[in-house]
C-alpha cells in the first residue's frame, strides 16, 4: 500500500510539473513592457522557506529583483507574500528585512503573511494591494514561478477583474549567485512561537490542491480605503 501511495503521489507531482514545466522563454519582453507601463503601485514577491540562518539562492534572486524594480522606478512599493509555512519564520517578514537592508525604505515594504502556496501569493498579495488602495500591481519573481502562476492570474482576471502583470527576473539564473550581496538581518523578529509545519497540518493532496489554488477564498470582500 505504501508503494502504491508513493507512486500515486509521484505521478501527481510529475503531472503538476508537466503543466508548468515550460518557463517564460523571453522575460526581456515582459520587462520592456513594464518599463513602458511604469510606475506600478506595487510588485508582489512570493516567499521561500527560510532556514533560520540565511536566505537561499531563490529568495535572494527574488528580493534583489524586486529591489532592482523599486530602484529603477518600475514599482513604487513592494508587497512581500508568504507565511510561516515549512519553517517557523514568516517568509514575507524575512524578505522585507532583507529588502530594507538593501535600501528600500520601510514605508514602501508591505506584508502578506497569509499565503502558503504560489497561487495564494498572487491572490492574497493582490488583495493586500487593493486594500492599500493600489490599482496597478505586478508579480515579480523568477521565470519558472511566473509561468506557474500565469494561468491562475488569468483566472483571477476572469472572476474578479484583477489585473496582475508579470515581471519575471531577467538575469540569467544559470550565472550562480550573480554577485548579489547578502546583508545581515535579525530573523528572530519574524519567528513564530506556536508553529506547526504545513507538512503536519495538511495532507499531500490538500497541499497539492493549495498549489493549484483550490484553497483561496474567492468570496472574501476586498476592503479598499474609503469603503
Amino acid at each position: 500500500m505504501q508503494k502504491v501511495t508513493t507512486r500515486v503521489r509521484a505521478g501527481a507531482f510529475v503531472l503538476l510539473l508537466s503543466l508548468s514545466a515550460c518557463v517564460i522563454t523571453n522575460p526581456q519582453k515582459y520587462y520592456a513592457a513594464a518599463q513602458e507601463k511604469k510606475p506600478y503601485d506595487a510588485v508582489i514577491v512570493p516567499g521561500v522557506p527560510f532556514n533560520g540562518v540565511s536566505w537561499d539562492s531563490t529568495m535572494k534572486l527574488r528580493v534583489h529583483w524586486a529591489v532592482h524594480l523599486f530602484n529603477e522606478g518600475v514599482a513604487r512599493n513592494i508587497i512581500f507574500s508568504g507565511g510561516a509555512v515549512y519553517t517557523p519564520y514568516v517568509e514575507a517578514e524575512i524578505m522585507s528585512l532583507y529588502a530594507q537592508e538593501l535600501g528600500v525604505p520601510t514605508k514602501h515594504c508591505f506584508l502578506d503573511p497569509i499565503a502558503e502556496h504560489s497561487t495564494e501569493n498572487i491572490f492574497y498579495g493582490w488583495k493586500k494591494g487593493r486594500e492599500l488602495g493600489f490599482t496597478r500591481i505586478a508579480l515579480a519573481t523568477d521565470v519558472f514561478q511566473s509561468k506557474m502562476t500565469k494561468s491562475f492570474g488569468k483566472k483571477m482576471r476572469r472572476r474578479l477583474g484583477a489585473q496582475v502583470d508579470m515581471i519575471p527576473v531577467v538575469w540569467d539564473m544559470r550565472s550562480g549567485n550573480l554577485g548579489l550581496s547578502t546583508p545581515t538581518i535579525d530573523p528572530g523578529t519574524a519567528r513564530v512561537d506556536s508553529f506547526v509545519s504545513i507538512l503536519e497540518r495538511e495532507s499531500f493532496w490538500k497541499r497539492l490542491g493549495g498549489t493549484m489554488g483550490k484553497q483561496v477564498d474567492w468570496d472574501a470582500p476586498v476592503v479598499t480605503p474609503g469603503n
